[in-house]
């Protein structure tokens, strides 16, 4: 299969976090592959987007795959992990057997979860989607996600913080092991600029939302940011401007009862009109109706 004919030929969908059973939204969801292929539609030998961080654990397999730019072969004792939005390709239909998780930006954006954003895994500097486990590893993250996969399934009390601590774990064990592959030493200058970048926006994305301001604190000029930024992480500099704003704004309308106009005055906006235009070009929610939602999803 020809990933650049496939990705001509049809319009690239993006595919949000939903539970198994229902198809309701979710904030983590897990199952155990058990070696039975299953293709919905057959959307995943096309390119396709999953709006949410996706963790796979192969135990069996070896079916080829795309992110974005880059093609491997999974193998088993080997962890593979994406964040949102990235384009993914499956080039045959091939079982894997091991465990699938995901959990969305939601879930990051919990106050008790701030400190997940930072750890490598997340991050991602190397542009990295597969780690090579030693075998007490492979014993270790079999174990939590064997324990994970059990409790969304069965559920019961508390199902929610139960799924939450483990998978608290996991991503703390992953960055350990994902530091000890990849270092600080394979990080290259430009991938430095991106990660400059970002703390910037995060320092000053309640004044600045555009391009020309960002080069300029990194005395550079806004083609060549944007280029850089865009070579290092596929996306333009503005969206990451973008991505940052309607970040803090899922947060507020999660975290506090602020109205949508004192939301959009501590984030820049020039008013609530404008506000609710752009969180809706970005998220297809209105900010009232995605309050709603993710309150209804945590509760």
């Amino acid at each position: 299969m020809s990933v650049l004919t496939a990705a001509e030929n049809h319009t690239i969908k993006s595919y949000p976090l939903v539970t198994l059973d229902g198809g309701k939204p979710t904030m983590i969801e897990i199952h155990a592959a058990n070696g039975v292929d299953v293709i919905i539609e057959d959307a995943f030998l096309l390119p396709h987007r999953k709006d949410y961080y996706f963790f796979a654990f192969v135990e069996q397999g070896n079916s080829r795959h795309w992110i974005d730019f880059t093609s491997y072969t999974v193998k088993p004792g080997h962890f593979y992990f994406t964040v949102p939005q990235q384009i993914h390709l499956k080039e045959e239909s091939k079982p894997v057997k091991g465990y699938i998780a995901g959990f969305t930006e939601e879930f990051l954006l919990l106050e008790e979860n701030r400190m997940l954003r930072q750890l490598p895994i997340i991050q991602n500097p190397a542009d990295a989607h597969e780690i090579v486990l030693g075998a007490e590893e492979i014993v270790y993250i079999e174990d939590i996600m064997r324990k994970m996969a059990h409790e969304y399934k069965t559920g019961g009390a508390w199902q929610n913080q139960m799924l939450a601590s483990w998978l608290r774990v996991l991503i703390i064990y992953l960055s350990r092991i994902y530091t000890e592959q990849f270092g600080q030493s394979k990080i290259t200058p430009n991938q430095f600029l991106l990660k400059n970048f970002q703390e910037l926006i995060g320092e000053n994305h309640t004044q600045l939302h555009d391009v020309a301001a960002y080069a300029n604190l990194l005395n550079l000029s806004p083609g060549y940011l944007n280029d850089q930024v865009k070579q290092q992480s596929g996306k333009t500099a503005i969206s990451h401007i973008h991505s940052r704003l309607v970040v803090e704004a899922k947060r507020k309308l999660l975290h506090t009862d602020l109205s949508v106009k004192q939301i959009a005055d501590e984030l820049g906006f020039e008013d609530a009109a404008y506000f609710n235009r752009f969180f809706k070009r970005l998220t297809d929610s209105t900010p009232i109706a995605y309050r709603q939602q993710i309150r209804e999803m945590y509760s």
